[in-house]
């Protein structure tokens, strides 16, 4: 009876190692599902690559008309702020290839870091529902701001001459200055990004 004992309890111990086994190596649980990739397909994850400074990632589209013309004040953005912030593109489309979203870049002169999220990571993490929409996280991976980049746009098809408000902006300068941001969320005017669950 002992031996038969011990032979079940060693066959249950292998069967879970094979069940691990088998959840390890599923592809639910591959690295590629669990954070944005790189334009090489390789896992990224933007807040280590910003190294402790705000992060802000603007999610965008190749065929949105509203997000490409945000282009310069997106480029603008970035470069008032690169020593205090860790600017992302994030392109949030399945049918987006790293070859589209290269030509995209070199199209609207684009030098930002550039992440596929397919799989909608960031997506769901910065409550993004159209490009262009921005997300502000702080030096602690806190969302303190997702929204509108400015009220340039009015309604999809409808702009100002010129933005008179300048929410991304505002949100980066108090994260970078640790303050808090009255009303974290500004809703956007643009694309909707599609098979949002």
């Amino acid at each position: 009876m002992g031996e038969r004992l011990q032979t079940l309890r060693t066959l249950s111990r292998v069967l879970f190692a094979i069940v691990v086994l088998c959840l390890v190596s599923s592809p639910l649980t591959s690295s590629s599902q669990s954070f944005a990739t790189d334009l090489e397909g390789k896992p990224a994850d933007p807040f280590r690559a910003a190294q402790g400074k705000v992060v802000v990632l603007i999610f965008v589209r190749t065929d949105c008309p509203v997000s490409n013309r945000y282009a310069p004040t997106i480029q603008q953005l970035s470069a008032h702020n690169t020593d205090k912030a860790a600017f992302f593109l994030v392109y949030p489309s399945k049918k987006e290839t790293s070859e589209t979203i290269r030509k995209h870049d070199r199209d609207f002169g684009y030098a930002l870091a550039a992440l596929h999220d397919p799989q909608h990571i960031l997506v769901k993490q910065s409550h993004a529902q159209i490009t262009p929409e921005a997300a502000v996280f702080d030096a602690n991976r806190r969302l303190v701001y997702h929204g509108r980049i400015d009220n340039l746009y009015e309604d999809f098809g409808h702009a100002r001459k010129t933005a008179t408000t300048h929410e991304l902006a505002d949100a980066i300068r108090a994260a970078i200055a640790g303050r808090t941001i009255n009303g974290n969320a500004t809703p956007a005017v643009g694309c909707y990004i599609s098979d949002l669950e």
